[in-house]
Parts: structure tokens; C-alpha cells; sequence
């Protein structure tokens, strides 16, 4: 059934373009990854009306919303390895298509695996948003084999167009014999065969042999003979045409290991594209694409593979060094540079992106940036947007006009004083704030305005407290999907020491970790991991979650450790039970309803209390909250009956909450509390509890406690919650203002989101010392208009902002400065509405 929709599918192409021949194409290298080494970067194969995209790795779409690459275009979805690396993108990919309507789809192609892949997706997907087909010969990861299973290498059909047809060989890696070959570990080389060029019509022919100017010219150029209409001959179509040419070949080629790298050096599927040196011309390729890290490509194995293709232009596209030093997201890093510029506390450097780390690592592929010396192949590095132009023929050859270059940091820095000098006292001003603490009370009232501060004293948890005893990462600040400005859902908690922890893991959380700490530290964060945990099903949540699994594995191999403990909704569960199918994740799963308030109490005295809700209760405002103040405020609309998003759950899970207690006390944590929220089904907000400590004075005080809501309404259970809250982390997608108010509310409430009113008036009600607000809209990219909100204990938060918790009394002041340095997009906001 899938092969014949298939093959209605290619047969429908045809009929939509018969004649159709592509007067551009080429293959263009999309960097995502190329600047964190999280994921494989993609390959787009472009032609004026069809296109194909190699893989679609995590931050695919943040890349093409950077550099304006139109997703709603892309025909295929071709996939080198059904695994962490090359799949990561395509959840928000899927959904942010089939939000477009009917007429956005997009056909995946992969090894036979695919199948499974599609099979853990649709857990959080819809059915009809995901249109795949596999290849190859299915390979199972839950049989272990005392012998290597047979794999057909093909050539295998992927697809065809008027302009192109694609074909695959797969890779399976030389093993031993009493191993296995998991499903992700099959590898493809694409073969990418354009379309015969056809030969020049020669008008001044056709007119010397009598034929005037009519269908019969089109007749013959669809290789048919015609009658002169001035005299008695035949034409033939040579007479007035030039010889069709053979289209141009590209291939792209993923070799992971030095074991796929023997079975490729001895495939019999590439035979005819090899140089000979006598006999039939072999089938001459244009370029290959080397997705095949430097330790591979230097082998001897795959060297010599590499010369059997004679005078071919190699474009090396795996993991280089050389491109860690230049951003791909260029918008995001100029405003993480001009955040860092202003408050270098809450916003320190990217590590990622310093010169001196750039140089310095730059060696693994050094042999390649070599001028190629007779008898070597003629290999470049792949650089961010590099093209190999394929048509026009006479255009044909390496295109670096879209490459970008690095932009130092300090020519960001010098452009943002020639926009906004005030920023240099501003930034003066926020300095002080450290060095000089009583200046933290003062008023700039020429530079920002006046400032309503919030006079209320530190709490006795945050006494004599150490830098090294927390630090608070917004990872990303979005919502929904990606965006050029921020990334979608994750907050990373520093204990330093004692560990971290993960709270939502949206797309791109790996790059991010490495922007912030740089790949040594990244490593060692992941590395560290004590749990994650993870709110709803939402996958601008999830997203990104597999791609940390897969590297804390690999980074654990051959050392004693545990299992990760991944906290979730059980949902999550499901689409991770199935994804193991293809790849081992070394994790165990808790249910987010197991670790709930009441679950603990069961867990450690086997009783439910009393002063715990039921799970039929409603969700409802506590009658004393904000009383007098009530129908002025947000909830108002939040008294209505609306039933939570999950019910609690008593029967616990006695061994895997025991590991976890341990967990949380080696991370200095007295307890993990997730409470449901409203928000979809089994949505969930927690608590992080620090465990008590004594101070310099000998007395034991109160440890410190961080909330994170998660998607929600303003709710009961938030308020409860946040209850003498040290910090609270309020998700916020709408933003009201003037008369505007209503609508967004009402958007907030359908979407059961909240309204950054809604989120300060929680926070207000329940006593939280300092609020930080994030999940913005993407109505939103930088900075929201907040003129009629009082946010004296709060902040906005930005991608990569880290608050350190002794830094937690600062925070409300560094809000107005932040209001200055994008005071025109606040303009500009405020004028589009």
C-alpha cells in the first residue's frame, strides 16, 4: 500500500511538471550543529520546484527561520541514520507543517527503521502529519544474534522528479560475530542522479531547413521528427539539436565508523560511478558530500575509497573544529553579546564562541584544509550555507557567496554604543550593583526612569549562601517552535558539585548547553546529570530530550554509573519505551504523578494526608487570595470550574522513588514535588527543595525552594505551590497591553496558557520572593511592552540568562536596563498592534 501511494505521489510530480527542467540547482550545506557538533548538519538538494533535505537534525528549523529557508517547500525529508543525530529537528518540523493546513506535508524517506521511528512519533504526534517509507531490510535491537544478520547493501529506490532520482546504498558495519547490528547503526549513501540536459535548439537550423516558429520546434525537442513547412524533408531532431548530456551525480555519504568504512571500500553498488582507466566511461560524479567524521576520513580504508572516484570535488561536512568559533544563529548571538555587554552577571560570555578555544581546536581535519598535492583528492571543508552549484552547467563549481564570516563580538559591541550610548553608563551603573552593593538601592532617574524596587528583606534561606550552591540557566525562552531569538523550553539547575538537573528538554537544549559552557563543559554538565524532568507532551517541551540521553550514554560507556532518572507524563513514557527500539537511552522513567506531594507522603509513611487535594478536585482560587481585590484581577476568569490536567496518583513506585531520593540527596535536595497544572492532559508544574543548612552564625535555616509552573492557567495548585517560593519560574505566552487586553486574554485562556499579568498576580499572591518570566510568545522575539505591569520582583528572561541564587536580590533591577537596551522593538512592537 505504501509503495503504491508512492508511487502515485512520483506519477502525480510527473504529471505536474512533464517537461519540467530545472534551470538551477545545487547542494547547499545548512550548518545546523556545525557551530555545537550536537547534531549532523543537513544537506539541501535544491531545484526551482522540488527539494530534498538529508536529514533534520535539532535546530533544522531555527536554522531556516535565520536564513530565511522556506520549510513549507522541502518535498523530502531524506534520512542517512534513523538515530539521535540525524532525527532530533523532525517532531517540530512534523507539527509546525501540518499547523500550516493541508497542502504542507512532507514525505520521509530512511532505512528500514524508519518504521519504528514513525511507530515512537506518532505517541505526540498526529497520524495523518507523519508520511513515511523505508528501505532496506529490517533490522530488530531486542534480538541479539549469534551471528551477523544478512543486510542487502541495494542500490534501494528512495524517489523520483521530473529533475532527479534518488537512490540508496546501505552500510552495515563489520562486526563481530557474536554482536549485533542495531537498527542505528545502518548508515546510507545517497545517490542523487539529475535528469539528461538536454541539447541547445539551434533556431538558426530549424530556419535554414524551412521550419517556421510553432509546435512542430516542440515536437522535435521531445525527440520526434517533423515536416519542413517550406520543403519537402524530413527533420530530424539531430538536425537542429545538440546531444542530450548525462545530468550531474551528487553523493552524500554517512560512514560513522571505521567498520562502516571496510564494508564501504568493498560495496559493489558504486562500481560504475568509479574511474577506470580503460573500457566504458564510468558515470561521472560531480561532488560528494562527506557526512564522515575526520577519524574516519583520514583511514587508510576510506582514503583510498575516496581516490576510485578520480577528479571529483569532495565537500567534507562532518564534525570540523574549524567552524566551532562561528555562530550559525547569528541574531541570537548579537543579542547574547550585547546582554553580556550590559550585565555580564546574568549574562556571561558563551563559552562556545571564544577565539582562543576556535584556534586551539582547531586540528582534527587539518591534513584537509590543505592544498590538495598531486595524487590527493580534492577535498574542502564544509562551510555554514556553502553551495555546489549543478545547473547551469556552465555555472557548475563551489559557490562561497552565502558563506558568513565571524563577527567579533566586539564589532556587535561597537555598533550597539553607535545605536545607544546611554548603554554605556547603563552598563557602568549595573556594575556597581556588585561592587559597590549600597548603590543598588539608588534610583538613575535620568537614565531609565523612575524605578519602583521591591523593599521586601532577602529571606533567611538565601543567608551567607555561596555562589557554588545553585545557579538557575534559562536555556531557552520560547515557545511553540524555535525562533531566530529564542529556543523552546529548557531550564538547566547548576548544584555545581553536587550535580544539575534538567527541567524540560525542548529541541536544541544540548546546543544551547554547549553555547553557554562550551563542549568540555557541556560534557561534564550532561555528564553530571542527576534527573530530568519534564512537564508535558508538548514537544517544544521534549523535543531534545533523546539527544542528551544518547550523549550521556556515550559519554558513560565503560564507567560504573546509573541509569538517568527521567521524570515525565506518561505519555512521555510511551513514545520512549518505543524509541528504545531503536537505540539504548540508559535511562529509567517515573511518572510525574509518582513523585507528586501526596505519592511522597505514601512513600515514606504509608498514608496519603489529608491536607493533600483528592484526585476529583477542581481547580479552583482560594476564596482568601486577593479577595478585596478580585474582580480586578485574572481570577476572576480563573474561578470558573476547570478540572486539573491530571489526577494524583498514590500507587508509587517504592524502588525507583527510594533511587531517587538518593539522587536528590547527593544533589543537596530535601525533595522533587510535581503537582498537576491546567494545561493539556497529565500537565504538571514541580518543586526543588533544597535541604536545610546551617549558616556562618551555627543556626540551621530553611533551604531554598524553586518553582517552576510549567504551561499553565493561573491555578490553585500554582499558588499552593509557590507558597514562600525563593524563586518562581512562571511560563508566559501572552502579553497584555492597552486595548489589546481582552483579546489576548481570551487567546490565553483557549490555549490555557497565562498572561504575564497573570503569571505576576501568582506570584504576588503566593508570596514568592523573585518571579522570572519566560515561554514567551514568538509575537514576542525579544523583549515584550510591560509599561502597565508592576514587575517590582521580577525579570524577563532571555536565552542563556544564568542567575546565580546569591545573585537573586538583583534581579528586579536589571529589568529597566533591559527595557533600554531594546527600547525600539518595544517601539515597534507597540506601533504593530
Amino acid at each position: 500500500m505504501a509503495r503504491k501511494k508512492h508511487q502515485q505521489l512520483d506519477t502525480q510530480i510527473h504529471r505536474q511538471k512533464p517537461n519540467s527542467q530545472s534551470s538551477t540547482a545545487y547542494v547547499q550545506i545548512l550548518g545546523t550543529g556545525m557551530d555545537t557538533h550536537d547534531t549532523l548538519p543537513s544537506i539541501l538538494l535544491f531545484f526551482d520546484n522540488f527539494r530534498i533535505i538529508f536529514n533534520a537534525g535539532e535546530g533544522l528549523q531555527r536554522f531556516c527561520a535565520e536564513h530565511k529557508i522556506k520549510l513549507s517547500k522541502i518535498d523530502y525529508i531524506c534520512l542517512s541514520r534513523v538515530c539521535s543525530e540525524t532525527v532530533g529537528g523532525l517532531p517540530g518540523l512534523l507539527l509546525t507543517l501540518a499547523g500550516l493546513g493541508e497542502g504542507h506535508s512532507v514525505e520521509l524517506r530512511g532505512p528500514s527503521d524508519l518504521s519504528s521511528l514513525v511507530y515512537a512519533l506518532k505517541s505526540f504526534i498526529p497520524h495523518a502529519a507523519i508520511c513515511a517509507e523505508s528501505f532496506g531490510s529490517s533490522l530488530s535491537s531486542n534480538v541479539e544474534a549469534p551471528t551477523v544478520p544478512s543486510l542487502s547493501e541495494g542500490p534501494f529506490f528512495v524517489c523520483k522528479s521530473a529533475v532527479v532520482s534518488i537512490s540508496a546504498v546501505l552500510l552495515q558495519p563489520s562486526i563481530l560475530a557474536d554482536s549485533y547490528v542495531k537498527p542505528s547503526d545502518v548508515s546510507v549513501v545517497y545517490i542523487c542522479e539529475l535528469s539528461e540536459i538536454k541539447g541547445k535548439f539551434h533556431k538558426e537550423k530549424a530556419e535554414a531547413l524551412g521550419l517556421d516558429v510553432g509546435p512542430k520546434r516542440r515536437e522535435l525537442q521531445n525527440g520526434k521528427s517533423v515536416k519542413s513547412d517550406r520543403l519537402d524533408i524530413m527533420i530530424q531532431p539531430s538536425d537542429v539539436i545538440d546531444p542530450s548530456v548525462r545530468g550531474p551525480v551528487v553523493l552524500i555519504v554517512d560512514c560513522p565508523t571505521e567498520s562502516h568504512a571496510e564494508k564501504l571500500s568493498t560495496t559493489q553498488s558504486l562500481g560504475k560511478y568509479y574511474a577506470k582507466l580503460s573500457g566504458e566511461a564510468p558515470e561521472t560524479v560531480n561532488s560528494i558530500v562527506h557526512l564522515t567524521p575526520a577519524s574516519v576520513v583520514n583511514t587508510r580504508n576510506y582514503q583510498n575509497w575516496m581516490k576510485k572516484f578520480g577528479s571529483v570535488q569532495h565537500i567534507m561536512a562532518g564534525y570540523s573544529m574549524k567552524n566551532v568559533g562561528i555562530p550559525i544563529l547569528e541574531s541570537s548571538a548579537r543579542i547574547t553579546n550585547q546582554l553580556g555587554y550590559l550585565c555580564p552577571q546574568f549574562f556571561p560570555a558563551p563559552a562556545l564562541h571564544s577565539r582562543e578555544h576556535h584556534f586551539d581546536a582547531a586540528v582534527g581535519m587539518d591534513s584537509l584544509t590543505k592544498e590538495p598535492t598531486e595524487g590527493t583528492c580534492d577535498s574542502i571543508l564544509a562551510e555554514n550555507l556553502l553551495k555546489f552549484t549543478l545547473l547551469p552547467h556552465s555555472q557548475s563549481g563551489l559557490d562561497k557567496a552565502n558563506v558568513p564570516g565571524l563577527i567579533a563580538p566586539s564589532q556587535v559591541i561597537s555598533n550597539l554604543l553607535l545605536e545607544i550610548p546611554e548603554v554605556v553608563e547603563a552598563a557602568q551603573q549595573i556594575s556597581q550593583f556588585w561592587s559597590e552593593p549600597e548603590h543598588s538601592s539608588k534610583d538613575s532617574e535620568g537614565l531609565i526612569g523612575g524605578l519602583l524596587l521591591d523593599q521586601n528583606p532577602i529571606p533567611s534561606c538565601l543567608e551567607n549562601i555561596r555562589r557554588d550552591d545553585g545557579e538557575i540557566v534559562l536555556l531557552g525562552t520560547g515557545s511553540s517552535h524555535p525562533s531566530k531569538y529564542r529556543n523552546v523550553s529548557s531550564i538547566f539547575v547548576n548544584l555545581f558539585s553536587k550535580g544539575n538537573l534538567l527541567l524540560d528538554c525542548g529541541e536544541g537544549t544540548l546546543a544551547q548547553l554547549k553555547r553557554r559552557y562550551g563542549m568540555d563543559g557541556a560534557a561534564n554538565a550532561v555528564r553530571n546529570l542527576r534527573c530530568i524532568w519534564i512537564s508535558h507532551i508538548h514537544a517544544d517541551h521534549h523535543a531534545g530530550l533523546v539527544r542528551i540521553l544518547a550523549l550521556r550514554r556515550d559519554l558513560l560507556k565503560g564507567t560504573p554509573h546509573e541509569k538517568l532518572h527521567v521524570i515525565g507524563p506518561k505519555y512521555l513514557e510511551s513514545f520512549l519505551n518505543k524509541y528504545k527500539d531503536l537505540e539504548d537511552l540508559d535511562m529509567q522513567f517515573l511518572d510525574c504523578r509518582s513523585t507528586t506531594a501526596a505519592s511522597w507522603d505514601t512513600f515514606e509513611h504509608g498514608f496519603v494526608s489529608t491536607k493533600y487535594p483528592t484526585c476529583s478536585s477542581d481547580c479552583m482560587i482560594d476564596e482568601h487570595v486577593n479577595n478585596e481585590n478580585k474582580d480586578d484581577t485574572c481570577f476572576l476568569r480563573c474561578s470558573k470550574r476547570q478540572k486539573l490536567s491530571s489526577n494524583v496518583d498514590t500507587c508509587v513506585d517504592t524502588r525507583f522513588l527510594m533511587s531517587l531520593s538518593e539522587v536528590l540527596k547527593e544533589a543537596g535536595l530535601e525533595r522533587l514535588t510535581s503537582f498537576p497544572v491546567i494545561h493539556c492532559p497529565e500537565s504538571f508544574g514541580v518543586i526543588l527543595k533544597a535541604r536545610e543548612r546551617v549558616n556562618n552564625s551555627g543556626v540551621l535555616i530553611p533551604g531554598w525552594k524553586v518553582i517552576y509552573s510549567g504551561d499553565t492557567r493561573p491555578c490553585t495548585e500554582v499558588i499552593q505551590a509557590s507558597k514562600g517560593a525563593t524563586l518562581l519560574i512562571h511560563e508566559e505566552t501572552q502579553m497584555l497591553q492597552a486595548t489589546f487586553e481582552d483579546s489576548l486574554a481570551e487567546e490565553a485562556i483557549a490555549r490555557n496558557h497565562s498572561t504575564i499579568k497573570e503569571a505576576m498576580e501568582v506570584g504576588t499572591s503566593a508570596g514568592a520572593y523573585r518571579i522570572i518570566l519566560t515561554h514567551f510568545s514568538q509575537r514576542y522575539p525579544k523583549i515584550p511592552s510591560f509599561d502597565e505591569i508592576n514587575l517590582e520582583k521580577a525579570c524577563i528572561a532571555f536565552d542563556l540568562m544564568s542567575v546565580n541564587l546569591a545573585d537573586l536580590h538583583l534581579l528586579p533591577q536589571i529589568l529597566p536596563y533591559l527595557k533600554l537596551l531594546f527600547r525600539d522593538d518595544v517601539t515597534e512592537q507597540l506601533e504593530d498592534d
